[in-house]
């Protein structure tokens, strides 16, 4: 099979072009190309007619214990020398990027390029990058997050903005996206998902959930839905405790499997699962990871899912309440899942997994349907084709300014005025002040948009900004004055819940410099306000919003 164009260049060509890039196999156009002996399909004329996926069995049938144990875990790792000696010894599937793997783009396609070059099977490089709150590539063009897109309510944005990021990603050789987030935030207390949520309404962040997996799947990038089986109504956060939810089967319904329907629909990679207990859909008590009544009855029966599922991190709290370290690998094996991330102790847990399949604990067979999954994924995603990112085109691809607007879009998208009392705003022609987090920045963007922004006591207006203030939001209106105050959420909308005082009050849900922009056009009169609330808040329903004119 010949080879094409580095994928940095390919990447940056995806964007420029618009055009909605592999969809399946065909993210994998450079790089290496298999070997007669690698047991995939040798590309001759007869072969068309074939599934692209037909030699994946045999190929399974070929490898050893050992082998078909590592392909289920994704560890992270200190260091090229560690993930290395990761992949030659446990013959891991995948490896998690954390900020601290990231070099310069040119620095990260070398990197992965000596990673898959050590690997027998091609590896599955994930990063958890949702964008928002939750990013960890230093370098990517930063969009707002879920919420904001949300509040866009235009599923094309969603899509632009998960192509932008997996062409970035895929640059450096990032071919998994630990994204979107499916969960439906319906507990405006929630610690954990919040703005990481597309809303509160299940069929708003079913369209979006579509858009987003079609937009890193044109990148050629894998996307995941998470967290099943929802993990939108919980007041604990899964990292530092185990969630109950008492969601009845009629509500899980209802709220929380739509977007996982959705995301199947739209052929989703991976499904995540969540380190939660649903006692009304598993009266075990084990979290949905360690659930086969939720992970193999509901997901696989129900929903008719075939796909990759992957645990949460098994570093969580969640998950390592009630059993060992050694014991939950297996136990969520056996309830469904087919990819183990982030083992506290990766000797530890793939010993466990070798073990109980050498006793019989976890039988081949269930082994081998795992195995089979991940490789197809991998197939899919064109990984058998070609891994091979472009050190020298990597930058280039990043960043670009058609990326740059495509964020720059969202963010004015997104922006939600929830109250104009008296018409105080456009703010052109007035003199402002600014308070609050982020109050230097929003200031300079202010007077590049034209506005005059003074001190406090010589202002006709003053805006004050919030992230996350929660009810104190209503003592700090009241202590700026009798001047009219203008609040600006940039974190969670909720906070306009206590801005009752203020005579306007926009959410943001980012305090990124692109949403911190997006927000002065819109407080300038440069740009009107298109945002809808995803989620109720300020006292008003979930797709309200206002505009100028």
């Amino acid at each position: 099979m010949r080879a094409s164009r580095p994928l940095a260049i390919a990447a940056a060509a995806l964007l420029i072009g618009g055009v909605a890039g592999c969809g399946g196999g065909g993210s994998g156009k450079s790089g290496r190309t298999p070997s007669a002996g690698s047991g995939t399909p040798s590309g001759s004329p007869g072969a068309r007619t074939t599934p692209p996926d037909a030699w994946i069995p045999g190929r399974v049938a070929k490898m050893s214990v050992p082998e078909k144990v590592g392909q289920l875990f994704v560890p992270a790792f200190a260091s090229r020398a560690d993930a290395l000696a990761k992949i030659r010894k446990y013959h891991v599937g995948g490896l998690i990027y954390f900020p601290e793997n990231f070099g310069s783009p040119a620095r990260t396609a070398a990197q992965s390029n000596a990673l898959q070059k050590a690997a027998k099977i091609p590896l599955l490089l994930g990063v958890d990058e949702e964008q928002g709150i939750v990013s960890r590539t230093p370098f990517i063009t930063r969009f707002p997050g879920n919420m904001a897109l949300g509040a866009t309510r235009n599923p094309a944005d969603a899509r632009a903005a998960a192509r932008v990021t997996g062409a970035e990603l895929r640059a450096v050789g990032v071919n998994l996206d630990y994204a979107p987030d499916a969960d439906v935030n319906v507990n405006a207390r929630n610690p954990v998902i919040g703005l990481r949520s597309f809303g509160s309404d299940p069929a708003l962040a079913s369209t979006m959930v579509t858009g987003a997996v079609g937009g890193y799947q044109d990148a050629g990038v894998a996307a995941t839905a998470k967290h099943f089986p929802g993990h939108g109504d919980t007041a604990v956060d899964s990292h530092s405790g185990l969630p109950v939810i008492k969601h009845a089967p009629r509500d899980w319904e209802r709220l929380d499997a739509p977007p996982f329907r959705a995301a199947i629909a739209a052929g989703v990679d991976v499904v995540m699962t969540a380190h939660i207990v649903v006692p009304k859909l598993d009266p075990s008590g084990d979290p949905s990871t360690l659930s086969k009544a939720v992970l193999t009855g509901l997901l696989r029966g129900k929903l008719g899912y075939q796909g990759v599922i992957s645990t949460d991190s098994l570093q969580m709290a969640g998950v390592r309440e009630k059993y060992g370290d050694a014991a939950v690998p297996v136990r969520a094996i056996n309830a469904g899942a087919d990819q183990l991330l982030m083992p506290p102790s990766l000797p530890r847990a793939y010993n466990a997994v070798v073990r109980a399949v050498r006793s019989g604990k976890i039988s081949e067979r269930r082994l081998d349907e795992s195995v089979t999954r991940i490789l197809r994924l991998k197939q899919r995603r064109g990984l058998f084709q070609g891994t091979t990112a472009d050190p020298a085109e990597a930058s280039a691809a990043i960043g670009t300014p058609a990326h740059r607007a495509a964020a720059r879009r969202v963010a004015e998208h997104a922006v939600t005025l929830v109250r104009n009392k008296g018409g105080v705003l456009p703010l052109k022609g007035r003199k402002v002040a600014v308070a609050g987090p982020g109050a230097a920045r929003l200031g300079a963007a202010l007077r590049r948009q034209g506005v005059a922004t003074v001190p406090a006591g010589s202002a006709d207006v003053t805006v004050l900004t919030t992230e996350n203030a929660g009810p104190a939001t209503a003592s700090r209106v009241r202590a700026l004055g009798p001047k009219p105050v203008v609040v600006a959420a940039l974190g969670r909308p909720y906070d306009l819940d206590a801005a009752g005082g203020a005579a306007a009050a926009l959410a943001a849900y980012s305090s990124g410099a692109v949403s911190v922009d997006a927000l002065a056009r819109v407080l300038s009169g440069a740009v009107n306000p298109a945002g809808r609330l995803p989620v109720p808040a300020g006292g008003r329903p979930v797709g309200y919003g206002l505009g100028y004119r």
